[in-house]
């Protein structure tokens, strides 16, 4: 055991220091809220902070994105261990209704999902490991931009342009608020986590006409609601009840004038599983419904189905030292290691694809009173910038040392 093996790894304690200066970081990032791909001032605020603490920082990745490296230690001509720590960026376009001093200043657009904590932690751990150095290894820092965006997103961007060619990790994390769970407290499971996520577009084409004279027009309206009521049995009577679907129409748009039938209705849905077969088995009946119920109201259809973000699926090693850091960091009752699939979606799977990495959850506190997650009324809780860096950096220094 070297030296640096037997240091003392970082506690809650030690970054107390930082607490205030993480909260005026995360609260200016919270003000000043960018969207996806156009993460500008949001990422290089960030470079610059990293390049300041002695980071090599290498910006332009899927545009906004930026990675920046940290080595210390020894043996860099042996195969050090290589660590890879993703944080996103993007915001939403919600209008923020907190009321808070430090509310959104950007018309429309706010972070409603918590990036602005997720960097702020991350950018903690990058303060406290530059300062300390207790680790040997390669470290790196993803700053990706663009999660929110459902399709062609920013974590499969990066690696399409070659992230983990050009900065090679042996695994990858990263970590997102769970309103709803206590704060401070990291939950976590080995294997799928959250699910695929699709999106389907699908216009209604019938022959508009006047409201008075509905037999001389081909309604989209109502085979538009046929089509939705029939998707209702998609999963019900399709899907293995062991297995778990979600298939739920969140919009469904229609003419402008009370006597006008309108030539196009818009359907949009958003479809959930875990499973391939079942992924298949979505889209299959789901198309067939549209064409089959246009067709018995006289309509047709055009459909667009983008398949969207695939699986999180934890990797047994990744997830099991995440699991162990959080244990000795906050206490074995502070964490959860079998918490439920959920059937939200995150592009870190993309990382996933190309490195064995694990996503960790970390609480957020109650969700009610409108602070769930992509919610008007969200904030991310400054109590957990702390845990988080502190996570992050005992993470760095128990994976990365000398072998």
């Amino acid at each position: 055991m070297t030296a640096r093996d037997a240091a003392p790894r970082t506690t809650l304690g030690d970054l107390q220091d930082l607490k205030p200066e993480l909260t005026a970081l995360r609260r200016a990032l919270h003000q000043r809220p960018e969207l996806a791909f156009q993460e500008h001032a949001t990422s290089a605020r960030v470079a610059g902070l990293l390049a300041e603490w002695g980071y090599e920082v290498v910006t332009g990745l899927a545009g906004t994105g930026l990675v920046a490296t940290l080595r210390a230690g020894s043996g860099f001509g042996t195969a050090p261990r290589r660590l890879g720590l993703r944080a996103d960026m993007d915001a939403l376009p919600i209008a923020e209704t907190t009321g808070l001093p430090y509310a959104s200043q950007a018309e429309g657009r706010m972070h409603a999902c918590g990036h602005d904590g997720h960097m702020a932690m991350l950018l903690g751990a990058a303060r406290h490991l530059a300062r300390t150095r207790n680790f040997s290894g390669v470290l790196h820092l993803i700053f990706q931009p663009a999660e929110e965006r459902g399709f062609d997103s920013g974590a499969k961007r990066m690696v399409a342009e070659g992230l983990f060619k050009r900065f090679p990790c042996d695994m990858v994390l990263a970590m997102h608020n769970h309103p709803g769970a206590p704060v401070g407290q990291f939950l976590s499971r080995t294997g799928p986590f959250m699910a695929a996520g699709d999106r389907v577009f699908v216009k209604v084409i019938g022959n508009g006409g006047h409201a008075a004279r509905p037999h001389l027009a081909t309604d989209p309206v109502v085979a538009a609601a046929a089509i939705v009521m029939a998707l209702q049995t998609v999963v019900s009577r399709n899907i293995d009840p062991s297995q778990a679907a979600v298939v739920s129409v969140g919009r469904l748009r229609a003419g402008d004038a009370l006597n006008v039938i309108p030539g196009e209705a818009e359907i949009g849905i958003s479809v959930r599983s875990f499973s391939p077969q079942v992924r298949a088995r979505l889209r299959e009946r789901i198309v067939q419904i549209c064409e089959s119920t246009a067709d018995s109201h006289e309509a047709s259809v055009k459909i667009d189905y983008v398949e969207g973000y695939p699986v999180v699926d934890n990797a047994q090693a990744p997830t099991a030292l995440a699991l162990q850091v959080a244990r000795e960091l906050v206490g074995v009752e502070q964490v959860v290691g079998d918490m439920p699939a959920l059937m939200g979606s995150e592009d870190f799977a993309y990382m996933q694809q190309a490195v064995p990495g694990a996503l960790v959850r970390l609480g957020n506190g109650p969700a009610d009173g409108g602070r769930a997650l992509h919610n008007a009324n969200y904030d991310f809780n400054d109590d957990n910038l702390c845990v988080g860096a502190a996570f992050w950096s005992r993470l760095a220094e128990t994976y990365l040392r000398d072998a």
